[in-house]
């Protein structure tokens, strides 16, 4: 019984992170040439390959993969009520 509301308690993180990197609105450029979304990415082929909360306890780290790069893409995104946007995202590439 304990280790199914432990998979119930991934579940939900793991949804929780969905939700949030689909609301994302713009993301700091992964390549030199503007803002991109994590929502655009996700569209673009790119896909989720991990995911952790961050110590500060307000946001979470994104990797994403794409089976034609040999580079992933690290997202650090947020939701801070105290803030405009509220939502904050920074992308990078990582080698």
């Amino acid at each position: 019984m304990r280790q199914e509301g432990k998979a119930n308690a991934v579940a939900r993180r793991f949804a929780m992170c969905l939700m949030l990197a689909a609301s994302t609105a713009a993301a700091e450029p992964q390549e030199a040439g503007g803002k991109i979304s994590i929502e655009e990415l996700l569209k673009s082929g790119w896909q989720i390959a991990g995911y952790t909360g961050a110590v500060d306890n307000w946001s979470t780290f994104i990797l994403l993969r794409h089976p034609s790069e040999t580079h992933l893409i690290q997202c650090r995104a947020g939701y801070d009520v105290t803030r405009e946007p509220r939502v904050q995202t920074n992308c990078y590439r990582l080698r």
